[in-house]
């Protein structure tokens, strides 16, 4: 072996395993909330913002004397008012600082790194990872890190992806096909590679998850900026309608406190709402990354809560991918242990995932005593043959293709028996593979391969169904083998012998139409299809090209996780909508707790509207005040867990957000600012 410059391992941290305890997250929230005072990062949030500006007001009309409103209740309006702001802010920087915790570990793992890269002449030169550049080939050994992102060109051997995905299982990478992606930051435990670097430092699939868990760097959503919008409108219009109140009060011969107007203005703009919008979005990033999924852009996410369509890859997605045995069927004349006996023989020296699932099916089917693996002489499957088996103390056993064992036996099909060759036709036409088995010269009858199901998927197509989402199964089978397996996995449409030509086509088809599409993929022809989907995940030991294309990536190569991105992009809407509905129906009930408290000197008639009966308009503003702010506090954990997601129509979910959310935001106030009411008298504070 040539001698190599020695790198010394970079230490890292494996990424937390558990959900972060919310208490370790209290106190730098905390100090960020006051960070977040700053009025040049509160104008991402307006409404905040507005809500921060009129706790500055109030705090200076605390020092001016008013007859009307001492200054003891004025301080305390105040007070609650930096509040409101302060655990808006708090809200916001527990859901960054959930996603920091562990974007620090991942920044552990990269820190110090070292690569041994190939020069011109031949020779290897240790330099920082972080000069590497995309194109750059760079020799890992075991026990060293993969300073970057990259394709193997040579060499085999097995890495530990735990750093990124969570998984300490090492995966099998290897120059060509679909294994040769290896992600920086992963440690090499056997042999070596040579790995081509594909990108520049920032653009890592580690630097795209760092970015993405650090709040404060994620770009607002079209949904984000459409709900900004909606909300600085209202405050806008009940800011025009606030400043008009005392002309109008002048003008009837009266007075309203300016503290009491700007009490009014920020009970009645959507605080709740604008205070947890930032926290709603970033928790939702936080639950993808948890998911081990890496969003190219927030607008996949959004995408993916509202799909339409979702395209689904057969092998390894629906289906397990390896074909596995799931009946034997005895010919005329032979019993089933014989069957069993000669089936399980020919498989025991199978090392194939297919002759693994004849032995284990058979095992529990026909118990009986086996030969050691010494005694057995075995005999490979090969392409020219189409068959295998063993020779076991002179007897000869064998398993095969039809066509193929029936020739090994000297025989033809027309040879065979009409009832076994009935089970043979159903099994082709079912969508499966029939295996023939003989001993000695004899046929024993047929087995029945398949491409398994994976259990539980029809149920979870089933709930996508509920919610609008129509499920397209994607396969290279022929049409007659493909209809079989959808029908089992209970998916709506099916793709048959599908080619790169055929899925973009289909997605631009439903694009057309005005749905939404995604897709999964992993191979280099899925592309241009996964490039064309609104949402396409690829996954990450699929080729480069994939990764490229999509714009998401999952670590951890499960294409049935983009069923868990779908949900989770509903929840996300769901959970902004529901805490919408919840904040503009809060305004119902602050009308007939602050109105009648406002004009109660002017207007003595608008007494009829105090129908909660409150103690007096100080304690009306104050109590109002006071809920604005405790709401907050309450909804942040729905903000960061959000709102979970039940299979049903959209009809269905808009009257059950109805019926919580805004019936719950009509009467929840009612309750809380009585008691508030109550409470602050009891307490003379008012």
């Amino acid at each position: 072996m040539m001698n190599m410059p020695a790198i010394k391992p970079a230490a890292i941290k494996a990424p937390e395993q558990a959900k972060t305890a919310l208490s370790a997250l209290w106190r730098p929230a905390l100090v960020q909330a006051f960070v977040k005072l700053d009025p040049r990062q509160l104008v991402r949030s307006p409404v905040m913002l507005v809500v921060e500006l009129t706790a500055i007001f109030t705090t200076v009309l605390c020092f001016i004397p008013d007859n009307v409103v001492p200054t003891f209740v004025a301080a305390q309006i105040a007070l609650w008012l930096w509040f409101t702001v302060l655990f808006a802010n708090f809200a916001e920087a527990l859901a960054e600082g959930r996603g920091k915790a562990r974007a620090d570990s991942l920044k552990a793992g990269s820190e110090g790194l070292s690569a041994r890269r190939k020069m011109a002449n031949g020779s290897f030169q240790v330099v920082p990872a972080a000069n590497l550049r995309k194109g750059d080939v760079v020799r890992v050994e075991a026990g060293e890190m993969i300073p970057g992102d990259g394709e193997v060109i040579e060499g085999i051997a097995a890495v530990n992806e735990a750093a990124i995905t969570g998984e300490s299982a090492p995966v099998i990478r290897e120059s060509g096909g679909d294994r040769s992606a290896v992600t920086g930051n992963t440690r090499l435990v056997s042999d070596w590679l040579l790995v081509k670097i594909t990108a520049n430092p920032g653009e890592s699939t580690l630097d795209r998850m760092i970015a993405l868990v650090e709040g404060a760097k994620r770009q607002k959503t079209p949904n984000e900026v459409a709900l900004d919008i909606l909300l600085i409108g209202l405050t806008l219009i009940f800011l025009l309608v606030v400043v008009t109140l005392q002309p109008f009060a002048h003008f009837a011969n009266g007075n309203l406190p300016l503290v009491f107007l700007v009490a009014l203005l920020v009970t009645l703009i959507p605080t709740t709402i604008g205070g947890l919008l930032s926290a709603i979005g970033i928790a939702g990033m936080d639950r993808l990354v948890r998911l081990n999924v890496i969003a190219k852009s927030g607008r996949a996410v959004e995408a993916a809560g509202d799909v339409h369509v979702l395209l689904l890859d057969k092998t390894g997605t629906i289906t397990f991918g390896n074909r596995r045995c799931s009946a034997v069927y005895a010919a005329p004349g032979v019993n089933g242990r014989e069957l069993a006996e000669g089936a399980l023989f020919a498989s025991l020296a199978d090392e194939t995932a297919e002759g693994k699932s004849i032995v284990e099916y058979l095992r529990g089917l026909h118990p009986q005593p086996e030969p050691t693996l010494d005694s057995l002489t075995a005999v490979p499957f090969s392409a020219e043959t189409r068959l295998s088996g063993v020779d076991y103390q002179g007897r000869v056993y064998r398993k095969g293709a039809v066509d193929s064992l029936l020739a090994f036996l000297g025989q033809q099909r027309a040879d065979l028996a009409p009832a076994l060759s009935r089970e043979i036709d159903k099994i082709a036409q079912s969508g499966g593979t029939p295996l023939l088995v003989c001993a000695d010269g004899k046929l024993l009858g047929a087995i029945h391969l398949k491409d398994v199901v994976k259990p539980g998927i029809r149920e979870r197509f089933a709930e996508l169904r509920k919610l609008g989402i129509r499920t397209v199964m994607v396969t290279g089978d022929n049409p007659l083998t493909a209809a079989a397996i959808a029908a089992e996995a209970g998916v709506d449409d099916v793709l048959a012998e599908a080619t790169p030509e055929k899925k973009l086509a289909r997605i631009r088809h439903e694009q057309n139409d005005g749905r939404l599409v995604a897709m999964c993929g992993d191979g280099a022809n899925d592309a241009p299809a996964l490039a064309q989907a609104d949402v396409g995940m690829a996954m990450n030991d699929g080729t480069q090209a994939a990764r490229e294309a999509a714009n998401m990536v999952d670590l951890d190569s499960d294409p049935t996780k983009l069923l868990d991105v779908v949900q989770i992009g509903k929840e996300l809407l769901v959970t902004r909508g529901a805490l919408t509905t919840f904040s503009i129906a809060n305004d119902v009930a602050k009308y007939f707790a602050i109105l009648p408290a406002l004009f109660a000197a002017i207007y003595p008639q608008l007494g009829v509207l105090n129908i909660m009966h409150l103690t007096s308009p100080q304690s009306a503003i104050l109590s109002a005040i006071v809920f604005n702010a405790l709401i907050i506090v309450v909804l942040i954990p729905l903000a960061l867990r959000g709102v979970r997601v039940q299979a049903a129509s959209a009809a269905a979910l808009l009257r059950r957000n109805l019926l919580i959310y805004g019936l719950g935001g009509i009467l929840v106030p009612f309750v809380g600012i009585k008691a508030i009411d109550m409470l602050l008298t009891a307490l003379h504070l008012v």
